[in-house]
């Protein structure tokens, strides 16, 4: 399995721990869990590639049993045993397709595949929706978009941690060490409560930094069920979703171009630059660490002050709900879930490279494709995870191989003598 196999069989994962995270939670509407799955089992799931799929209500207890027992990894779909193996479509359906998107060309894929059956040009069996999904994508053969104004209502969380909202703000320049730098504030926000549960300015706004902060918001105010967050690079990568799904959060993001229906954090932001940043005199902020600190007074105001839009201090609406509050089941855990991981493919020198960093790997993984697991910038933490075993690796060091004695010693051999 490749890195892009692996990244699509996490948002599947992802899809099926949202179905069943009401059920595992007990927070679901119906009456008994058993309605609440017949009823979810009348109505498709869309997968990433734009398919749908019906699930009967036995699937969906399977899915909840599988992520009691296994966590997260049970979810992600295994290998296919059919893998290698092509499949096609022939020519006539190839031209029908083309016929049909001309004639009907708001007609989904799924919808095309129904036709054909319908019409009995082919039978269930020839083809399934991923094969005409991932042909219609191929060729660019999309069906217009149906216009429509955005359905926009206010919404809030029922509790305290029923969702985070998190978004990076453009901060000050500072001067640090005669070098002056941008900085960005990565903030995170409690949906119900309107606490601000994690921020920090950082010099780089990237992934590594929005996950640091949003470890120490789980780690300090509990596991929130939703994460709400833009499409921004920081946001949209492979490691987020999977580590969302060790922790049990589904993992939401906003719709493309649309600032709108991130108004709260939003309009956090702006509280923050208007009370904050504008009284700030950067040329007296002599580093980050100072600016951090002055930030660590400004959340704790925010949080014990009255907010104009619930009227209620931020940290007492938190506190109403503690009783609601998932908690992480110790630290240990909670710094396994935020494990990075990558596949690698092991070179014939017996070594990987991972963050422009050479490994040394035990020699009977070569040529072999293996999962590593990391803490990123942390080269003591990496180790390769293979059927819940942990081997650990280590930094190539390539003088001190060079005065490791081999085992494979081979002799060269010049008209028969041995040297």
């Amino acid at each position: 399995m490749n890195q892009n196999e692996l990244n699509n069989n996490i948002a599947v994962a992802s899809m099926r721990l949202a179905a069943i995270q009401p059920a595992f939670n007990n927070t679901y509407p119906d009456m008994t869990k058993k309605a609440y799955y017949d009823r979810i089992s009348k109505q498709p799931f869309k997968f990433p590639d734009g398919h749908e799929v019906l699930y009967s209500p036995g699937t969906f207890a399977c899915w909840e049993s599988d992520f009691r027992k296994g966590g997260f990894d049970a979810l992600i779909p295994k290998e296919r045993s059919d893998k290698g193996h092509t499949r096609k479509l022939d020519a006539d359906v190839i031209a029908k397709i083309y016929d049909l998107r001309e004639k009907y060309p708001r007609l989904t894929a799924t919808g095309i595949r129904d036709k054909m059956i319908m019409d009995g040009f082919i039978k269930e069996s020839d083809a399934s929706v991923a094969t005409f999904q991932r042909f219609i994508k191929k060729n660019n053969l999309k069906g217009a978009s149906a216009p429509g104004q955005k359905d926009r209502k206010a919404f809030e969380e029922e509790f305290a941690t029923g969702m985070y909202q998190a978004d990076t703000l453009y901060g000050p320049f500072i001067t640090e060490n005669g070098i002056s730098k941008r900085t960005y504030c990565i903030m995170i926000l409690d949906d119900k409560s309107r606490m601000i549960v994690g921020g920090k300015f950082f010099y780089e706004d990237n992934s590594v930094n929005f996950l640091h902060v949003f470890k120490e918001a789980v780690a300090s105010y509990g596991i929130p069920q939703k994460l709400y967050v833009d499409n921004g690079a920081s946001y949209k990568n492979s490691q987020l979703p999977l580590i969302c799904g060790q922790l049990g959060t589904i993992l939401i993001h906003t719709p493309v171009r649309d600032g709108a229906s991130k108004g709260k954090v939003e309009r956090n932001f702006r509280t923050l630059r208007t009370r904050f940043l504008d009284a700030l005199d950067p040329a007296s902020v002599a580093s980050i660490g100072e600016l951090n600190r002055l930030l660590v007074e400004y959340i704790r105001t925010h949080n014990t002050s009255e907010h104009s839009g619930t009227g209620m201090i931020p940290h007492t609406r938190y506190m109403e709900d503690i009783f609601r509050v998932k908690m992480p089941k110790s630290r240990e855990w909670l710094n396994d879930c935020f494990l990075y991981r990558v596949k690698r493919k092991v070179r014939n020198d017996s070594t990987i490279l991972l963050e422009k960093q050479m490994y040394d790997v035990p020699m009977e993984y070569i040529r072999c494709c293996v999962e590593i697991r990391y803490i990123p910038g942390d080269t003591d933490s990496v180790f390769i995870y293979e059927k819940d075993k942990r081997i650990s690796i280590r930094l190539t060091d390539k003088v001190e191989n060079s005065k490791t004695k081999r085992n494979n010693q081979y002799s060269l051999t010049y008209g028969g003598n041995n040297i």
